[in-house]
């Protein structure tokens, strides 16, 4: 769990840095926004056991599209549309082999969030996200190499969970922050000898560094 620690820390740290450098300005209700995004992810997975824990963090990326519907003064519905990598780095060292083993899943994912201008140019934004695996592989760096394909049906193919961030807009560009905390387990329930478990047994965690661009 102390990875999920140090990106909640980070989320809290960015925040509050930001919003101190901004002073409060008032707007109003304006028309949808379009725009298309992307960035960075650090990624890793989590038990609720504890036996998949790793500080390791597994780099990717994120890309896709967003819209943003005013309901209010300052208030937003934003869903998007996104390709994203998750998965994590595990190093490893077996009889005197060592190396590095990325395990890495790629989504489509689509969140939903309500987005809150606190200022003409911060805003904070909460919400979930629902998304589809596309594709799972491994990729193996020390002693031993390897990069091999797994079966995505060997996996759970839907994962959800919570969305929560900090933006900073300089129209029309942004940049932002977003902690994705996963809901669901990545492996799929099996039962051997009677015996129900499930593997593997852990879940996503993800943060998100991007810069978004507003396209109207």
């Amino acid at each position: 769990m102390k990875m999920q620690s140090n990106f909640l820390y980070a989320l809290t740290i960015f925040m509050t840095a930001t919003f101190g450098s901004l002073s409060a300005q008032n707007s109003t209700v304006v028309g949808p926004e379009f725009g298309i995004k992307g960035g960075v992810n650090m990624s890793n997975l989590y038990s609720d056991s504890d036996e998949i824990n790793d500080e390791n963090v597994l780099w990717g990326f994120n890309a896709g599209v967003y819209a943003a519907f005013p309901i209010a003064d300052n208030v937003f519905i934003q869903p998007e549309i996104l390709y994203t990598t998750k998965g994590a780095e595990l190093d490893y060292n077996y009889a005197g082999i060592e190396g590095t083993s990325k395990f890495k899943l790629n989504y489509i994912e689509v969140p939903l969030l309500v987005r809150f201008n606190l200022t003409e140019n911060f805003n904070i934004h909460v919400g979930g996200y629902a998304s589809y695996l596309v594709n799972a592989k491994t990729k193996g760096e020390g002693d031993v190499e390897f990069d091999e394909e797994f079966d995505a049906d060997d996996f759970e193919r839907f994962d959800a969970g919570l969305s929560a961030g900090v933006g900073v807009d300089f129209n029309p560009i942004s940049v932002g922050l977003r902690y994705n905390y996963g809901l669901t387990t990545i492996g799929k329930e099996r039962t051997v000898l009677g015996s129900s478990y499930t593997f593997p047994d852990a879940k996503n965690s993800n943060l998100s560094l991007y810069l978004s661009y507003k396209l109207n």
